[in-house]
């Protein structure tokens, strides 16, 4: 299942759609804003944008190619846009496999992936 979303992502949510019983390695990558500092002052939030149907589009082709290298059974590809307050989730990669050394190596390849190619941009929302 992939998503953009602009509210929260739910790991709850994302741990069910990988229910699967062929499934013995369920790997779930959760990204969350942290409160760093930039220019001075600690940031509150990220601000997520994307050009949707792109993202989307890219998602797909991640987890295809996700099912096509490791055999994952089930993939849960989410990404966040709007304002993200620290703490939050702004991503939710998750993959289910047959075996658990597939499911840590696939779900390494879509975060790398993602953050490498899916038309998502952010800026900073400092704290005043």
């Amino acid at each position: 299942m992939i998503r953009v979303a602009r509210g929260r992502l739910s790991l709850d949510r994302a741990y069910a759609e990988l229910r699967d019983p062929r499934a013995g390695g369920v790997v779930v990558f959760l990204g969350r804003v942290r409160p760093d500092v930039v220019k001075g002052r600690r940031v509150r939030a990220l601000r997520y944008e994307a050009h949707t149907d792109v993202a989307e589009a890219n998602l797909r082709a991640l987890a295809k190619a996700a099912t096509r290298r490791f055999g994952a059974l089930r993939v849960v590809l989410w990404h966040r846009v709007g304002d993200v307050p620290v703490g939050e989730p702004s991503v939710i990669v998750g993959v289910a496999t047959a075996h658990r050394a597939e499911a840590f190596a696939a779900a390494r390849f879509m975060i790398d992936r993602l953050k490498a190619t899916l038309p998502v941009w952010k800026s900073v929302r400092p704290r005043r």
